[in-house]
């Protein structure tokens, strides 16, 4: 027999055999696989010298025959020879409609909501063919009688997602091409008319277009001939130009380079053009981002102004996982600008800022914990920062560093270091080294193993709380080390508490306790005058120590008012009356330590104590043997449901959280028995409006130079508590429209991915929404107002009229924003003063949702700086450097 003949024969066996398997397979089984048909035809392929499947046990013994002919051994009772261009997994497949196998062509035809999958590869079409002679498998759509795509292919394998037109792909090289392809790669939308896949992750595209919109036709792209992707990390291209809405912008760069990575990378921040009125043109934020490994980064910001002033910024951060995180910013800034005074051209000054934040995680080191929060720096630094309106306002600056650790919840110790400067005065303050120590309450007599009602002596409780203090106080005009060690103060005190909680004695609670308090000193003060003022200071080690005893009783009274009527919306209201009550006594143990003497030319004599200006100050003088008294009221109001039938439905309001006075009465002085009263309000009227407000009233008449005299204001037969000294209220309040986030948003074939920032990142994001407000609006919200108010009352003696001073300082600050339309938002943000009557403060924008683009308009026509900018930028933090901005700013003046 000729090899022809050899051939046609071997050919019509391996035809039979692949039949055989067929109907074995299709029938010998209750569950039909798709999957053991096609890899029982990719076993039959001849094209090259036979292979070896993997060897299992086999109930069959080996056939004899042709030697030629390498045996497979499966649980299955056939032996076939596996060509070397089989595929070496099996392929799994469905479809909705039908499958189509052709025998003689060896392909495999899948209608209908079709998918395959091989190895890590999942393809799905409306049709899908398979080639077993190629290995190459192709997948395309079909129209419906409307003209709309159904069935777009979908390629996914490993990252890598491609939804095309047409997808050719090979099994065996894992290559493919694919036309008018679509594919996401982080914040990056790419398109491309033709797109050749040469790796699991690396692809050529023809004619691609790269953008953040995710709309089927894009607002705006970066278009070139020739582009290569890998996936997840870049994307690079030859000459590239924009387009809007398919318009081609005739600005080109000879290459395209898009990092598509997460994480964090290094590069340049490119800078903001402004023009200042006081300092120039100018170049703003612009820098460079460095990251040193994966703890440690830093960024650094420079401005720029043709009037000669600079400022740099170098902020470096740092993290542990699970252990801790900080950030440093030093801030160094040259200022010349145009001076108001004319003498000379340019005003000049030198300023510096460092802020330092650092957080622990708490389980790191269970029990023991540290933080920072640091902001020094020049008086003069925040009134010099041009970019900043905010800042501008900032007078007061503090910072705290702090360790504690506790053992076992029983003894806690807490040392830190406090800084605060007010940069008005320009006075700066130190405190350091400040330490605490804390006991909580031991009971001495308590028994270690509870057996029925403890006895009353097992109640008490003794503590100890402890403290030590260092303070330094200067100019930072005068600063020198001199000065703080000539400055520098230290004290401590020490308080042990003694409390016995007795039974109830029905409706009354009982607390008896003893105080026993120690303070030390390094200074005495003495206040002289002999033709002018003066102050002597003794330096040395100094004690006091003060004592006192109390007895509490306190109660609560409840009150309830139902008369309104049965169609009355108001069901009832409630009053808690708790009054408190105790008796106190203190001997004079700080009598030494008061002095009289004439301290100015107005020859009043006063007392003062040797420890007044230390820190901790002198105790009171005198003994004190009195009542202690004091009420607080709550009032809160029931109202029906008119939709609730049940009666179960009603709601309370509360009218007041808190109302009360206290005061007290010593039984054992001669004068001024009486001492202030002090009141305070809180409420949450209608849960809408926080009120807070507290007064201090003397009930004492007070005669020449506002001296106190020993006679009661109603004792002149005056219907009144006394004289107010000093008050202050607080308002706040906001509302806003409804959430209209659950509407239905338009369908979007994309969605953006939210990347975790790193704190600095969200630290220099803060500054910038406040800087920016209108590039952060929320459209969802169609209006939103906030409002507060505040007002600070004092008197005070003026020398000068001699008489009594009104002291009043008041303001509002506003800030809302509202829809004029479901794509533009407009606000504002003001601060009055109405001791002055002027606006000090008022910014306001109007910001244009664009889709995948952002428009903010924010103007500051009031301010220390008066400025403008108008900003268009893609939304994507991907682009946001790449924006359309104007700058203004103008010197509004002191």
């Amino acid at each position: 027999m000729n090899n022809a003949h050899k051939g046609n024969l071997k050919f019509i066996f391996q035809g039979i055999t692949g039949m055989l398997i067929c109907i074995i397979t299709l029938f010998s089984s209750t569950n039909y696989s798709h999957a053991s048909v096609f890899h029982a035809l990719t076993i039959l392929q001849d094209t090259g010298p036979p292979r070896k499947l993997p060897r299992a046990t086999d109930t069959l013994p080996p056939v004899s025959g042709d030697t030629s002919i390498k045996k497979i051994h499966t649980s299955d009772t056939l032996d076939v020879k596996v060509s070397k261009d089989s595929l070496d997994a099996p392929v799994s497949y469905t479809a909705k409609d039908s499958m189509v196998l052709d025998v003689p062509t060896k392909k495999i035809t899948l209608y209908n909501t079709s998918t395959t999958k091989y190895k890590d590869i999942d393809l799905s079409a409306y049709k899908i063919q398979l080639d077993q002679a190629t290995q190459v498998v192709v997948a395309t759509y079909t129209p419906d009688t409307a003209g709309s795509f159904v069935g777009r292919p979908s390629f996914k394998q490993a990252e890598s997602t491609l939804d095309a037109d047409s997808i050719t792909f090979n099994f065996k090289t894992q290559k493919g091409i694919t036309s008018s392809t679509y594919t996401t790669q982080g914040e990056m939308y790419v398109h491309g008319d033709r797109i050749k896949k040469i790796s699991p992750d690396a692809f050529f595209a023809l004619r691609g277009r790269l953008t953040t919109c995710n709309l089927d036709e894009p607002h705006f792209a970066f278009v070139a001939n020739k582009m290569k992707l890998v996936n997840k990390k870049l994307a690079v291209s030859g000459p590239i130009h924009p387009e809007f809405e398919g318009v081609p912008i005739p600005v080109y760069l000879p290459f395209g380079f898009f990092p598509l990575s997460q994480g964090r990378h290094s590069g340049f921040l490119p800078p903001e053009f402004t023009v200042n009125q006081q300092f120039g043109l100018g170049l703003e934020r612009g820098g460079y981002y460095k990251v040193l490994n994966d703890n440690f980064d830093v960024i650094t910001r420079a401005d720029i102004y043709s009037y000669g002033g600079y400022r740099i910024n170098v902020t470096p951060s740092y993290r542990v996982r699970y252990r801790y995180q900080g950030q440093l910013n030093f801030a160094y800034q040259n200022t010349r600008f145009l001076s108001d005074l004319g003498k000379q051209e340019f005003d000049h000054n030198r300023s510096f800022n460092l802020t330092w934040s650092h957080t622990v995680d708490s389980k790191a080191r269970p029990g023991t914990s540290f933080s920072a929060n640091v902001n020094a720096g020049s008086t003069q630094f925040n009134r010099y920062v041009a970019n900043n309106p905010v800042l501008n306002f900032q007078n007061q600056l503090s910072s705290t560093i702090s360790y504690s650790k506790n053992w076992n919840n029983k003894y806690n110790l807490t040392v830190s270091a406090n800084h605060n400067q007010n940069n008005n005065t320009r006075l700066v303050n130190i405190s350091l080294p400040n330490a605490t120590f804390t006991a909580t309450t031991l009971y001495p007599f308590q028994r270690k193993e509870f057996v029925g009602e403890p006895k009353w002596y097992e109640k008490l409780g003794i503590g100890l709380n402890s403290t030590v203090n260092g303070q330094s106080s200067f100019y930072d005009s005068l600063f020198s080390f001199h000065k703080i060690i000539d400055t520098f103060q230290w004290g401590a005190q020490h308080s042990i508490p003694i409390t016995l909680s007795l039974p109830a004695l029905g409706p009354l609670q009982v607390a008896p306790g003893i105080s026993y308090s120690e303070r030390w000193y390094g200074r005495k003060f003495y206040h002289e005058y002999n033709g002018k003022a003066g102050d002597t200071t003794l330096h040395g080690f100094y004690t006091a120590r003060d004592i006192s005893f109390s007895l509490g009783l306190n109660t609560a009274l409840y009150g309830t008012f139902e008369g309104f009527g049965k169609n009355s919306s108001i069901k009832a209201i409630r009053h808690v009356i708790r009054p408190t009550v105790s008796l106190a006594y203190k001997p004079d143990l700080s009598k030494g330590a008061y002095y009289q003497t004439k301290p100015d030319s107005l020859g009043i004599i006063r007392r003062y104590s040797v420890y007044e200006g230390s820190l901790y100050g002198g105790f009171g003088e005198g003994k004190f043997g009195g009542i202690n008294f004091g009420i607080d009221n709550n009032l809160e109001m029931k109202v029906r449901n008119k939709n609730d039938t049940s009666g179960t439905g009603d709601k309370k309001i509360r009218l007041l959280d808190g109302f009360g006075i206290s005061g007290s009465y010593n039984l054992m002085t001669d004068s001024f028995a009486l001492s202030t009263f002090s009141t305070y309000l809180r409420s949450t009227l209608f849960e809408k409006i926080n009120i807070t407000a507290s007064a201090v009233i003397d009930p004492y008449e007070t005669g020449a130079y506002g001296i106190r005299k020993n006679k009661l204001v109603w004792q002149s037969g005056k219907v009144s508590l006394g004289r107010l000294t000093n008050a202050n209220i607080a308002m706040s309040t906001s509302f806003k429209s409804k959430d209209d986030s659950k509407k239905k948003k338009e369908a979007e074939r994309g969605e953006d991915s939210d990347v975790p920032l790193t704190m600095e990142e969200q630290q220099a994001q803060l500054d910038y929404i406040r800087n920016h407000p209108s590039e952060f609006a929320d459209f969802n919200i169609p209006w939103s107002v906030n409002i507060s108010y505040s007002l600070s009352f004092s008197r005070l003696f003026d020398l000068t009229k001699n008489d009594f001073k009104t002291d009043i300082t008041s303001n509002a600050s506003i800030n809302g924003d509202f829809n004029l339309t479901p794509k533009w938002k407009a606000g504002m943000n003001t601060y009055y003063d109405f001791k002055t009557a002027a606006i000090t403060s008022f910014t306001m924008f109007i910001s244009r949702d664009m889709h995948c683009w952002q428009m903010s308009i924010n103007v500051t026509p009031v301010g220390l700086y008066r400025s403008f900018n108008i900003t268009i930028n893609p939304k994507s933090s991907l682009l946001r450097d790449i924006r359309i901005n104007r700058n203004r700013s103008f010197y509004g003046g002191t």
